[in-house]
């Protein structure tokens, strides 16, 4: 059996590589350059046949994460980070200007 046919025989027990190709990704070409120079056990193949696992978090988890959360340091950070843009400000001169919005008095024609 020739190396064109071992190739086949490799690719047909692997069909996730032909998404490789239909994506774009890889050609038939490169792989089976690497086929040929590597052979079918080398590690270059664990990018491409190993299923990638997407992460997922259940509401268990989410909820064991926000117990966790110490609202009080997160407070105390922000505090403190609102006293240090306050003492910038002061440095710099910069004072946020806060304009206060006035209605304008109606429109009266005739004094109605």
């Amino acid at each position: 059996m020739n190396t064109k046919d071992k190739f086949k025989n490799f690719v047909k027990g692997h069909p996730k590589l032909a998404s490789y190709v239909k994506d774009g990704k890889m050609s038939w070409q490169k792989f089976y350059e690497m086929y040929d120079m590597y052979g079918e056990d080398n590690e270059v193949w664990n990018d491409y046949l190993t299923e990638k696992k997407v992460a997922t978090t259940s509401s268990f988890d989410l909820a064991s994460l926000v117990k966790g959360i110490d609202l009080d340091s997160i407070q105390n950070g922000v505090s403190s980070m609102q006293r240090v843009l306050g003492l910038l400000q002061d440095m710099t001169g910069k004072k946020t200007v806060k304009t206060e919005y006035k209605a304008r008095p109606l429109y009266k024609h005739f004094e109605d």
